[in-house]
């Protein structure tokens, strides 16, 4: 392994760590909205509940490939 490589390891560690202290701490009322967009499918029946939050997903694939980038760019 690249010493490169175990500083991102670490550094996307660090912000994991970080967004979970964030939302444990009561920061997660302002992401009330996340997993309620537009296109997220959410089926509630007596017995049965479905949930394929689709575009919450998009969203986060395409926030972490914008991280990545930022992070590899020389």
């Amino acid at each position: 392994m690249t010493p490169q490589l175990g500083k991102t390891l670490i550094l996307l560690g660090l912000v994991l760590v970080a967004l979970g202290a964030f939302v444990w701490l009561g920061g997660g009322s302002l992401l009330g909205w996340f997993g309620r967009l537009p296109g997220d499918i959410r089926v509630e029946r007596p017995g049965f509940r479905f949930y394929a939050p689709i575009v919450s997903m998009l969203l986060v694939s395409l926030l972490l490939s914008l991280i990545m980038w930022l992070v590899r760019r020389p």
